[in-house]
């Protein structure tokens, strides 16, 4: 299965935000290093914008058209659209609901089985999430104190309903684009998809 590799806090620096939501990934940055500081085209800009939510998520490229152009026939306002279906991905919901500390570690736990969605298991992180879905621990994971530690620092969501004693979460409707946690402007996203 490819994934993305690679050096994390470098890949954070040359795009000048921090993707991979770690406290010290932009502790080394300096003005000179990321690539929003250069003078950039109309065409260059929009390129980092979409690298930037790509790496954000840890989608390739061709996973992360598929969702654009499958947005881009669902409506006359794909941005919303392409983001909410990233953000309901299964290995970024694991990470929503607080039970790992990133999207990286989340889609191991996903891929490693630990997960049942309603009752079943899954272990697809690009696995769509849907309206009343929910996430609970396997019976055997549930003593693994990884999952408990995780649990206390999680915070919460409006659109997810977090259960932290029976470690399960429910997606209970799809989020709104002002509640995504992303410095990211999908308009020019869009615009790059639409030349």
């Amino acid at each position: 299965m490819a994934k993305m590799m690679g050096p994390r806090f470098k890949m954070c620096r040359s795009l000048g935000l921090n993707v991979v939501g770690h406290p010290k990934a932009m502790d080394r940055a300096t003005n000179t290093t990321s690539r929003d500081s250069k003078k950039l085209s109309d065409y260059g800009t929009q390129l980092l914008e979409k690298q930037r939510l790509r790496a954000y998520y840890g989608v390739l490229e061709k996973q992360f058209a598929k969702y654009v152009h499958k947005a881009f026939k669902a409506g006359s306002n794909p941005g919303p659209i392409f983001l909410s279906a990233l953000e309901t991905r299964f290995d970024n919901m694991v990470y929503r609901m607080g039970f790992a500390r990133s999207i990286r570690q989340a889609r191991q736990m996903v891929n490693h089985g630990h997960f049942l969605i309603n009752g079943k298991k899954v272990d697809r992180p690009s696995y769509a999430i849907k309206v009343g879905d929910v996430i609970s621990l396997k019976e055997k994971s549930q003593d693994l104190q990884i999952f408990k530690d995780n649990m206390e620092l999680s915070t919460d969501y409006p659109y997810l309903n977090v259960d932290r004693d029976k470690l399960q979460g429910t997606l209970i409707r799809m989020p709104e684009r002002d509640e995504l946690p992303i410095e990211i402007n999908e308009q020019l996203i869009i615009e790059y998809y639409s030349r």
